[in-house]
């Protein structure tokens, strides 16, 4: 079995005693509301993988849970909702573009990964600059601060789909039509990425074509769209939820104040005309490049 397989064939079973862990978390919680109870279920996955994460010493087994873990949410607040009201059609409307984020993000990581040998930088770099404190960083930042982070994000779809069961409008599909083309923006990104990248004349020079010419991360944006969306189908049913904003906000800042921050840093440092790229590039949402000089900084 080469490292590859073997790192597929790891993930499997690990993720498999995590599904497991989380219906056992999700059962034995005291608190008698469905959401709490799959948050329990949700942080109790993340700690089964966190546990094969430092018997492997490769926090990146926990990747591919950012993107699988929603799925079955979904599916049991849809069809087990509080309200005992299934709407076939509202479902099929909700899920096709949570179904489609979750497989391409899911696929797009296995198309990259090359197995436990392989762990992602900004990884790395945390637990480095932690050192003291690596164990930690690991646990709280690099798995359960996602995990709350993700099922905060989810937190609108459980009115829109368990709470919530009010017929389904207009709104509801425009909506969904949204939140369907903020995963394609990801996807167009993620692509015009791996092609650049695959020509060898383009080593260690900046993307500034396509999406990549108006914004220095399209595919970070189009997945902050993506949590909106979701945010926006549950308004769509109930305008008084407004405040469920934060959910998809939350998500927002994490990438604009770190996410975006870290991958610009490290652009800076691999990369000589990185530089000038920020200062001409916003850095987040899509828009028109400036012809600001080297010495001064984009702050979009």
């Amino acid at each position: 079995m080469n490292p590859r397989s073997k790192g597929f064939f790891i993930c499997l079973i690990v993720y498999l005693l995590a599904f497991l862990a989380s219906l056992c978390f999700f059962k034995i919680t005291p608190v008698n509301h469905q959401w709490m109870s799959i948050l329990a279920g949700h942080i109790g996955a993340t700690l089964v993988i966190f546990i094969f994460s430092s018997i492997f010493k490769n926090s990146s087994l926990y990747d591919p849970f950012w993107s699988i873990a929603p799925f079955p949410i979904v599916i049991y607040i849809a069809f087990w909702p509080i309200s005992n009201s299934i709407s076939l059609e509202k479902i099929i409307i909700v899920l096709l573009p949570v179904l489609f984020w979750s497989y391409r993000l899911t696929h797009n990581w296995a198309c990259h990964w090359e197995g436990m040998d392989m762990e992602d930088w900004r990884y790395i770099e945390l637990k480095k600059q932690f050192s003291k404190n690596s164990y930690l960083i690991d646990l709280f930042g690099i798995h359960i601060y996602p995990t709350l982070q993700v099922n905060i994000c989810l937190f609108p779809l459980y009115y829109l789909l368990s709470v919530n069961s009010s017929e389904v409008s207009i709104f509801l599909y425009l909506t969904s039509i949204f939140t369907f083309l903020a995963v394609i923006l990801e996807k167009k990104a993620d692509d015009q990425m791996r092609i650049f990248k695959s020509k060898k004349e383009n080593l260690n020079i900046t993307m500034q074509e396509g999406l990549w010419k108006y914004s220095r991360h399209p595919n970070y944006l189009g997945e902050a769209l993506f949590w909106w969306g979701l945010y926006l189908m549950t308004l769509s049913t109930d305008i008084h939820l407004w405040w469920l904003f934060l959910c998809p906000m939350t998500m927002t800042l994490m990438f604009i104040l770190k996410t975006c921050s870290m991958m610009d840093q490290r652009s800076l440092a691999k990369r000589i005309d990185y530089q000038d790229y920020m200062n001409k590039t916003s850095q987040f949402f899509l828009w028109f490049p400036s012809n600001k000089k080297t010495s001064e900084r984009n702050s979009y």
